[in-house]
């Protein structure tokens, strides 16, 4: 039987049944859900400055002026990737024997959108022009009864934070 992974993962982590309830950071590409993870890090943003006058200053007082920004790069740890076409695109980034990467979209928006308790959309990160360099697989121990995760970090050049007013007023309401 062929599932739409993509389509089950939504309908799985809007059911929110363990163990995905532990689960608070849903990843979606093109409106489509194709991750689910535990822990989300890195979001790091910094200005390159330098100091200097303006020509029409007369006290002599040195501004900053922004010159270069940085973005730390993201990682999405202790999750399940439900897409194999997300996966593809991951793995599209890598050189094979024979060949350079060969992903011809290397660089895409990603949004991580954190959810609460009751599976609800909370905070929405778009991860801008976002280009996988890491993925990784957990320890597989078939003597042990553990989850299989997987980990992805990401460079990214650009990243919005957002939130329905609405939602995180209900929200804050009801908590």
């Amino acid at each position: 039987m062929l599932i739409n992974m993509p389509n089950a993962l939504n309908q799985y982590v809007n059911r929110m049944n363990d163990p995905l309830k532990a689960f608070r950071f849903l990843i979606e590409v093109d409106g489509d859900a194709v991750g689910a993870f535990t822990q989300f890090s890195g979001i790091q943003m910094e200005v390159q400055t330098i100091q200097a006058r303006s020509g029409n200053d007369d006290r002599g007082v040195q501004e900053y002026i922004p010159v270069l920004t940085s973005f730390s790069p993201v990682t999405l740890t202790k999750g399940v990737i439900g897409s194999n076409e997300f996966l593809n695109w991951i793995f599209s980034a890598a050189a094979s024997r024979d060949t350079g990467p060969t992903g011809n979209r290397l660089y895409r928006t990603i949004n991580v959108i954190a959810l609460d308790d009751a599976g609800r959309r909370g905070v929405i990160w778009s991860l801008k022009d976002a280009m996988p360099i890491r993925y990784e697989l957990s320890a597989m121990d078939s003597s042990r009864s553990e989850v299989l995760t997987e980990s992805v970090t990401f460079a990214i050049q650009g990243m919005e934070r957002n939130v329905s007013p609405l939602s995180f007023l209900l929200q804050t309401m009801e908590g």
